[in-house]
């Protein structure tokens, strides 16, 4: 393997480049809310802006949680090997990753409209003030939610200039989403975010009353995508990916419990991934049927 190749593979692994299909496909549905609407016409250009925003910013946001967690991830078994504290990424190249890929973040805002680029400094607060929240709030898992959920509001005004009820309950969809979804990944962590005194949800509530709040916060995400395709007129297209999303939010939920947690990573990257891709196809083939 070469160096160039090995630092690649790296770097991909160290913002875990492949976790982009949670928000991305939602930025997309985003888009095409937007294009769907009289007046407006499909802009290759925004759209290939709109996936640099995205991959930008999560970039940014991903590199910016591993500089501020490292002494954390080294002293964690489960992340003593990530590409900061083993070393194979440096704390100095690390920072300048995360300020290279900001700026890119707001050029290629810029380039979309005026309000795109008067909100990507508060997009860039949100994404990566996240990476302190755990050390003084369970909430922290919503505020993650919040980051990602920006996807589809920032991708539908990319295309017209300004907010909307529909993309915004799209936002509520993602954030509710992945809440959830992230309280049940940080059960691995539980013993661990407990002795550095980090404020995980399963740390401080404990691994039944989690998995009831991430159980909740699915349910009002299910509320919420009933609400979009009634708010959207949804078609036949639509209710089926919503039918298939809300099966696999629900499979995530028998797979992972308090005594058996073998499968979180299943539920985690796997299950998740695939119910956004499915979900967002079908919504953009409900738009364009």
């Amino acid at each position: 393997m070469s160096r160039l190749t090995a630092t690649l593979r790296n770097y991909l692994s160290f913002i875990k480049f492949s976790h982009t299909v949670f928000a991305l496909p939602f930025a997309v549905t985003g888009y095409f809310l937007a294009v769907s609407r009289p007046g407006y016409g499909f802009s290759l250009r925004i759209l290939i802006l709109v996936i640099l925003c995205m991959v930008f910013a999560r970039n940014a946001a991903m590199a910016f949680n591993r500089y501020a967690d490292i002494s954390f991830d080294a002293a964690n078994p489960r992340t003593a090997s990530r590409e900061l504290p083993s070393g194979k990424i440096s704390k100095r190249s690390a920072l300048l990753f995360v300020i290279a890929n900001s700026v890119f973040f707001v050029i290629s805002a810029g380039l979309i409209n005026n309000l795109t680029l008067a909100l990507s400094p508060v997009a860039l607060l949100i994404i990566l003030g996240y990476s302190f929240t755990k050390r003084f709030t369970v909430l922290c898992h919503f505020i993650l939610g919040l980051g990602l959920s920006l996807a589809p509001s920032g991708a539908y005004i990319a295309v017209t200039g300004h907010f909307s009820a529909l993309p915004v309950i799209y936002s509520f969809i993602v954030l509710t989403w992945v809440s959830g979804f992230d309280i049940i990944y940080a059960i691995q962590d539980d013993s661990f975010d407990r002795e550095a005194n980090l404020f995980s949800l399963p740390s401080k509530r404990g691994r039944k009353k989690s998995l009831i709040i991430s159980a909740a916060a699915h349910t009002l995400t299910v509320i919420l995508v009933v609400a979009a395709g009634v708010a959207g007129k949804g078609g036949i297209l639509y209710w089926t990916g919503a039918l298939i999303f809300t099966a696999m939010l629900v499979y995530q939920h028998i797979i992972v419990t308090p005594s058996d947690t073998s499968r979180i990573n299943l539920a985690f990257a796997t299950v998740n991934g695939v119910a956004s891709i499915i979900y967002s196809v079908f919504v953009i083939a409900d738009l364009l049927s």
